[in-house]
């Protein structure tokens, strides 16, 4: 189908964008001419928007797809979890629902999203089956299971544990089978996972694993995204090679000095940090050292995106879904907590979630702005964004690659999007 927008305003992604009356042409999935009011629209299906926005779709740089987000108390037991992968009919279960929550991704307004952690093969399974127009979803950038140590972060769920340097670097030429987007190391603890106050940035991952993962990962061609949430664990993250930081932690002169030299990218995920840090413990049921934990964390990424920002360091922006409360259709959200946090513009957020994520992920050639060749990844909103962000909590229209996408079967939990709202209303 040939489509032609008429009567919108476009906002193009980039970074100085301001709403602009232009006529979008779309033709076999890409946008292929943008030209002024009043150009000829022989030939196409006219969509009239009726003066509301079109923007390129979101992009969200950091999820788990295998969770939806819905809250729970108390800790998971990994172990287990573990223990049931082995059993056949759990994992074709576990693939269902796979199916079902990235779809929340693409009707909601996001049409890429980069998955940093999964369980064992099913990130490149569904990616391949997206593409292949087997399954519905958005764009995924796939890494299937991420790389841990014994006791590390995630351990036995979305990352396998590797034992020395030499099964590091087996893991990723196993990873290579699947020929994965990225490579994904998860180099530090986690809240959730934190035994003791303070624990959660603690490095687990010996720096020569870092190193070996990343030669070998950069050897075949791949990136390297780093589970870290501590100084300590960027340095080490940052000499050994990795290429974007996921989460952050409080900066320092070295880690900035160093982020610089390496070309390297910080991946902000506010979204999951704040429920730990504004939320009733009696509502969370977070223990006190959760709550203790939580807290540093959100303070310390903040600090460390405020840092990047200030020396130019690129930042990308992720909601970490599958953590409570952090669902597969709220993005949206960590555009506003990103303004009210780090006190940049609606714009900046809105360019941040579209072209610089493209940038930073390498796939700003296909997708990301409203330019011509790119991916027609439209999404279409009643207000402006750039004056009030929640405009983009209820997308209109959905396209993706040139596919009108039907986005009315959208289901939310309510429960959790009262508690966000209450969140946003405290920061």
């Amino acid at each position: 189908m040939k489509y032609v927008f008429i009567n919108g305003k476009v906002l193009t992604g980039h970074e100085n964008m301001v709403p602009e009356e232009k006529v979008i042409f779309v033709e076999n999935g890409v946008i292929s001419k943008i030209e002024d009011y009043g150009a000829g629209t022989a030939g196409y299906k006219v969509i009239d928007l009726g003066g509301k926005y079109i923007m390129p779709g979101l992009i969200n740089m950091h999820i788990h797809i295998p969770a939806s987000g819905k809250p729970k108390k108390g800790k998971t037991n990994y172990d287990a979890l573990a223990k049931l992968l082995k059993f056949g009919v759990v994992r074709a279960v576990i693939k269902k629902m796979c199916a079902s929550y990235i779809q929340d991704e693409l009707l909601s307004g996001t049409t890429t999203v980069r998955a940093v952690g999964g369980v064992l093969d099913f990130d490149t399974d569904l990616r391949d089956k997206i593409n292949d127009g087997k399954a519905l979803g958005p764009r995924i950038l796939a890494a299937n299971y991420a790389i841990s140590v014994p006791g590390g972060h995630m351990t036995g769920t979305v990352a396998l544990p590797a034992h020395s340097v030499e099964e590091a670097v087996q893991m990723v030429e196993d990873l290579d089978k699947y020929k994965p987007d990225h490579i994904k190391l998860m180099i530090t603890g986690g809240v959730l996972d934190a035994v003791v106050p303070g624990e959660p940035g603690v490095l687990k991952m010996p720096p020569e694993y870092v190193k070996a993962a990343c030669d070998k990962a950069h050897e075949l061609g791949y990136k390297v995204a780093a589970h870290v949430e501590s100084n300590e664990g960027m340095v080490v993250a940052l000499k050994n090679g990795v290429d974007t930081i996921e989460h952050g932690g409080k900066s320092s002169e070295e880690t900035t000095a160093l982020f610089k030299e390496k070309g390297a990218a910080l991946i902000s995920t506010i979204s999951p940090a704040l429920p730990f840090a504004v939320m009733d413990q009696a509502v969370t049921g977070l223990s006190d050292t959760d709550l203790i934990n939580g807290k540093a964390l959100y303070e310390n990424i903040i600090d460390g995106v405020k840092a990047a920002l200030a020396a130019g360091i690129p930042v990308g922006l992720g909601t970490d879904v599958g953590c409570p409360y952090i669902t597969h259709y709220n993005m949206w959200r960590e555009l506003v907590f990103y303004t009210k946090c780090c006190n940049v513009s609606n714009a900046f957020a809105l360019y941040s979630a579209t072209l610089l994520n493209a940038t930073i992920a390498g796939i700003d050639k296909i997708t990301g702005s409203i330019d011509m060749g790119k991916s027609a990844d439209l999404i279409v909103t009643e207000g402006n964004p750039l004056e009030d962000l929640h405009t983009l909590r209820d997308v209109k229209m959905v396209m993706f690659k040139g596919k009108m996408i039907d986005n009315s079967k959208l289901k939310k939990m309510p429960e959790v999007e009262k508690a966000l709202d209450l969140v946003e209303s405290r920061i």
